[in-house]
This record gives structure tokens, C-alpha cells and sequence, in this order.
């Protein structure tokens, strides 16, 4: 298989696959598009050209990890700029009962599904710790994980297994998630959602594009609003090491510095979403491109070769979903949950705070601030739950 090794051309390669299939949605009018949106299209393109070995180079690898985090944070900032905070804020109660149900449901999980799976994950005493620590990774994203491993006797071994375990059913949970984007209809009916305050949200972001919709983009909208977007990236970037330096030095190490960017940058991004900012007529159409940017470079390194690394683990994964997909729906039934926030919910769990604002702006660009706040959330308490497993 052909590999590229240059990070210019892998950057463009992964902006002109996003760019075609958008357009062939818009200009062929393919009907698979309505079943597989192409925002799921362009994940498992680029999961299948990793696993493929497109992708596998030096050169690659530096061009992802000297863009993706920078482009993250500045799609943080922009989505947030169409967020309503003090609408966001009558959802606080219902979004965090949604997160911590999501929590909940994947910890019993792991607690049931253990005993049965134990044996031919390697036994209870040579894997529990590293479960444990793959549950504070799944209430708050890996950066939990990395802490458990400090805190708990984890097996070097169990602890290759369990990553090559998130790895895999990470990567096959958010194409799930953003291909359930369509049929989300099907769900809320079923549980009689309450989506009246979500509705809201979006109403009172979307009132406001109205108002300007005669406005068109100038070049000067958009070079502003990517200078800004790309100098408030870099800018908490440098915030978030030193708040991380921070919270370590009073004990609050839980608080990694991608968590304590995202707080800084999800502040500054509901402040300027009140000031004239906020109308910028470029912000819908910038927020889109920053979102197949990201979702393009995330699928770039989720490679299905994990699948066969670790087979046992991944089944172990897999069931632990499939658990709390049912328990969730029960608990959508009883408080008439609607699928967004709990898709949001579920990879915030899993994901972490730069995932699961993907899953909520596929809803609506102004949902940008649920995905975020419940991210930050998960990594607040992730590792206290993995060490509840633990114990």
C-alpha cells in the first residue's frame, strides 16, 4: 500500500477527501447519503486508509500532532460562539443526571460483564487494575486512564490490552454515534424525549444567524475570525499549561493540561459568544470546516488492526456497550431522555472533552457548549469513579 510521507500532502489528502464527499452530497445527490451522512463517510474512509497503512509515517505523525490540538481548540472557541450560556444553563441539572447516568451504566458494565470475561482476559488479579483504569478513562477520556496507572498496581500487559481495547471500540463508538445522528427521531419518539429546553439552545442560536442570513461572509469575516480563532488556540494552549501547573501543586493532578485548556478556552468562548463576536457572519460556516478538519484527523489514526490485538478485550468492550446502550434506554424511557445528550453523554465518558463536542454540534452547530461542559465534567470525575471500581 502506498504511504504518504509528507505532512503537507496528508493534511491536503484528508481536506480534499472531507471537500469531495461533501461536494458529491451536494452536487451528485447520492442517496446513500441519506442513509450514512457524510460526516460518517469520512471517518471510515480515513479508518480504512489507516488501517491500510496510508497514513503510517513519520511525516504523518508530525503533521497530526502539530495540528490536531491547535485546530481542536480553535473549533472549541468558534462553535462556542453561537452558544447561548444563559439557555445552556437551565440544561445543567438534566445534563449532568444525563452524564452521570452514562457514567453509571458503563461501570455496571464492567462490574457485571468481569467475572464472566475475567479468565480470558488473562485472570482477576493480573487485569482488575488496569479494568479500573479503563473505566476512569471511559467517565473522562484517557488522560484519567494515564493517572490510574499511577495510582493503582496496574499489569504493564493488562494495561497494552485495555488501550488497544479503547482504542478499538472508541473509534467504531463515534461512527456509530454520528451515523445514529440521522435516525435520532426514531429514539426520541420511543422514549417521549423532553427536548424543549435543547430546542431552545438551538432556537436562540439559530434566531440569531437568521437575522444577519442576508449577511454574506467577507473575506475580512474570515480571516479575522480564523486569526482570532487561531491566536485564542495558542494562547490556551499556554493558559492550560500553566493552570495544569496549577492544579497539580494543590492536588488536583486530575486536571491535565488538555482538560484545563478546554476550561480556559470554553470560558472565553461564552464570553465572546455575548459580545458583537458572537453575530460574526463567517462563525456557521468556519465551525463546519474546523469540524471535518478534526473529525478527519481523529479518523486518521483509528486503526481497525486493534480489533485483532487484543480480540478478547475488544469483545469485552464491546458487550460493556451494548449493556449500556440498553440501561440508557431504560433510563430514556423513564426521564424521557432525548438522543443527543445522550450520545454527548456517552462519548464524553468515553472520549473525553475533545470528542464529545463532535457528537453534540452534529445535532446543532450551538450544542457545542453541552459536549464541552460534559467533557470537563468526566475528567473531574473520572478517576474518583475508577477507584470506586477498584475498591
Amino acid at each position: 500500500m502506498f504511504t504518504i510521507t509528507n505532512g503537507f500532502t496528508y493534511i491536503a489528502f484528508l481536506m480534499m477527501l472531507a471537500g469531495g464527499l461533501l461536494a458529491l452530497e451536494k452536487y451528485a445527490k447520492w442517496k446513500i447519503f441519506n442513509v450514512i451522512p457524510p460526516l460518517v463517510w469520512i471517518y471510515l474512509f480515513n479508518m480504512l486508509f489507516c488501517t491500510l497503512g496510508l497514513y503510517n509515517s513519520d511525516g504523518c505523525s508530525a503533521a497530526y500532532g502539530a495540528i490536531k490540538n491547535n485546530i481542536l481548540y480553535a473549533m472549541i472557541f468558534v462553535m462556542l460562539l453561537r452558544c447561548d450560556f444563559r439557555k445552556l444553563g437551565k440544561l445543567g441539572p438534566r445534563m449532568i443526571g444525563i452524564f452521570m447516568g452514562s457514567a453509571i451504566t458503563l461501570g455496571i458494565g464492567f462490574l457485571v460483564l468481569f467475572p464472566l470475561f475475567s479468565g480470558a482476559l488473562g485472570g482477576a488479579e493480573k487485569t482488575w487494575g488496569a479494568t479500573a483504569a479503563l473505566y476512569a478513562s471511559w467517565v473522562g477520556g484517557s488522560a484519567n486512564m494515564a493517572a490510574m496507572q499511577e495510582a493503582l498496581p496496574v499489569d504493564a500487559g493488562a494495561y497494552s490490552c485495555a488501550l488497544a481495547l479503547d482504542t478499538a471500540c472508541y473509534s467504531l463508538w463515534i461512527a456509530l454515534l454520528l451515523f445514529a445522528v440521522k435516525y435520532a427521531s426514531k429514539w426520541n419518539n420511543a422514549t417521549k424525549a423532553d427536548t424543549s429546553k435543547l430546542d431552545a439552545v438551538a432556537a436562540a442560536a439559530n434566531a440569531e444567524v437568521a437575522k444577519d442570513k442576508d449577511t454574506k461572509p467577507s473575506a475580512a469575516d474570515w480571516v479575522f475570525l480564523i486569526g482570532l480563532s487561531l491566536i485564542v488556540s495558542a494562547v490556551s494552549q499556554f493558559v492550560g499549561v500553566q493552570l495544569n501547573g496549577f492544579f497539580k501543586g494543590v492536588g488536583l493532578s486530575f486536571f491535565d493540561k488538555g482538560t484545563c485548556t478546554t476550561l480556559f478556552v470554553t470560558v472565553l468562548g461564552l464570553i465572546c459568544a455575548m459580545t458583537p463576536m458572537g453575530r460574526l457572519p463567517a462563525v456557521t460556516e468556519l465551525s463546519n470546516v474546523y469540524l471535518y478538519a478534526v473529525v478527519s484527523l481523529l479518523a486518521s489514526t483509528a486503526t481497525l488492526v486493534d480489533l485483532v490485538s487484543a480480540p478478547m478485550w475488544v469483545v469485552y468492550g464491546l458487550a460493556i456497550l451494548v449493556i449500556h446502550v440498553v440501561l440508557m434506554f431504560v433510563l430514556s424511557k423513564i426521564f424521557h431522555w432525548d438522543i443527543c445528550m445522550c450520545s454527548t453523554a456517552s462519548v464524553a465518558c468515553i472520549g473525553g472533552s475533545a470528542s464529545a463536542p463532535i457528537i453534540s454540534t452534529a445535532y446543532d452547530a450551538s450544542f457545542a457548549g453541552i459536549g464541552v461542559l460534559m467533557g470537563v465534567l468526566g475528567a473531574a470525575v473520572g478517576n474518583f469513579m475508577g477507584l470506586r471500581l477498584r475498591a
